[in-house]
């Protein structure tokens, strides 16, 4: 076993590991290839950010779940709708949400990514300013045997060393495929384990920002969580691998299989959500043509709830007036209608209900 973390690229023994064989090469053509496909589809997509919202929840739902964050989609819709249900699980979940979105931003702000964004992101994860660890005493432990697997760097100066080289990686611009560098660099940052908690979350943040900043996607829209969550043991069983033997070709295969299996998975997703969109904005233009528009439709895809004032602001009509359109989209079975405390909100049950069944 061996506990030294080394510096990237990755090597194992004082030899440099070959990352780009046959196999590897073979498998991240395929990862490219259906990466490709969902963000051109993703850019045909009229109103792209109301789309990618589901997508976007469910996977800090599901990064958090990793983390045994467990929480509930009517939790998080409670959360969502009005800001003093944000508690507990529910309230992880959506600083999840922000930190994502906050690192596109500085993402597409400085086309680079650094140490001190990653901080930055991780702070807003925990809701804390404890930032990068100071000491050691951190330890991955087997919870089925108790048996501690890996002890990562304990000191802060060794902390940011290997953090400093990490972002060299990350931003030079090399030969290696980036879905091949992307499995180093999650390999890498897990290792290191910078923070005191919150560094799985992280961890996921960083894969998404580093296919955006390659220009890979322009959205977080790679559903990676799920498949993460579904094969849990395997995943921390060749992260253990790299650790003890340096077997890199499985782990990068596994995150390979992981992009073509989550690519497929959102690509259904956002197909999904735009079928009902054109479905629902068929159906109001028959049922209510007088109160029919594409700034009402997009206005109730925005979001899986509708306030009165949202459409009061959006189109620009009397409070009155708003609310006899969603009444009247509500008693056409197009929306309900749930009370919490003193608001009154309008719920786009079937785009709730493709979120639940992700």
């Amino acid at each position: 076993m061996s506990n030294q973390l080394s510096y990237l690229p990755p090597q194992f023994g004082g030899k440099i590991k070959e990352l780009e064989t046959k196999e590897i090469l073979r498998e991240a053509t395929k990862a490219n290839r259906k990466l490709a496909e969902l963000k051109g589809y993703s850019e045909i997509v009229p109103n792209k950010n109301i789309l990618i919202n589901a997508i976007t929840l469910n996977e800090a739902k599901e990064s958090s779940e990793i983390e045994n964050i467990i929480t509930t989609h009517d939790e998080l819709f409670a959360a969502l709708s009005k800001s003093e249900y944000l508690y507990g699980a529910a309230k992880e979940v959506i600083n999840y949400k922000e930190a994502l979105w906050k690192g596109i931003e500085l993402i597409k702000q400085n086309g680079f990514l650094s140490t001190n964004m990653i901080v930055v992101i991780q702070s807003i994860i925990e809701g804390s300013k404890s930032g990068i660890r100071t000491q050691g005493g951190t330890k991955l432990i087997n919870d089925r045997t108790g048996e501690i697997v890996y002890t990562p760097p304990s000191t802060e100066t060794k902390i940011r060393d290997l953090l400093g080289n990490l972002e060299i990686y990350i931003n030079n611009d090399d030969e290696v495929d980036p879905l091949i560098k992307l499995a180093v660099i999650h390999y890498q940052f897990e290792s290191i384990h910078p923070f005191y908690d919150g560094n799985g979350r992280t961890g996921r943040i960083i894969n998404e920002l580093f296919l955006v900043m390659k220009g890979l996607l322009d959205s977080p829209i790679l559903y990676l969580s799920k498949y993460i969550l579904s094969t849990k043991d395997e995943y921390y069983k060749l992260l253990n691998d790299i650790h003890n033997e340096g077997k890199w070709e499985e782990w990068i295969l596994y995150i390979l299989k992981g992009i073509q299996v989550t690519s497929e998975e959102s690509l259904r997703i956002l197909r999904e959500i735009n079928g009902l969109i054109d479905v629902t904005s068929n159906e109001i233009k028959i049922k209510h043509p007088k109160i029919y528009s594409k700034e009402l439709v997009d206005i109730l895809f925005s979001e899986f709830y509708t306030r009165i004032g949202n459409v009061e602001q959006g189109l620009q009509v009397t409070r009155k007036t708003a609310s006899n359109y969603l009444n009247e989209l509500t008693d056409s079975g197009i929306l309900s209608v749930e009370v919490r405390g003193k608001d009154k909100l309008f719920v786009n049950t079937r785009l709730l209900r493709i979120m639940k069944d992700m």
